[in-house]
């Protein structure tokens, strides 16, 4: 059984990931820490909840799964 906590626990390390690569997307494009900063820290606020019930609604989908 996977529990809850270890979705909790993906969905955090790929935001890290996602984050860093947002961050420096918007440095590249704007030149601006504090855009990129401030940008990076709503975009991850929004993402790591919608990932997490995204996974919780996959994982309760049995569809692909082999028994």
């Amino acid at each position: 059984m996977v529990t809850k906590k270890r979705h909790i626990a993906k969905a955090i390390t790929w935001r890290i990931i996602g984050s860093m690569l947002t961050f420096a997307t918007i440095y590249i494009v704007s030149g601006s820490v504090n855009l990129s900063f401030g940008a990076t820290i709503v975009d991850s606020a929004i993402k790591i909840f919608v990932y997490y019930f995204h996974e919780r609604l996959w994982y309760k989908t049995k569809w692909g799964v082999n028994k």
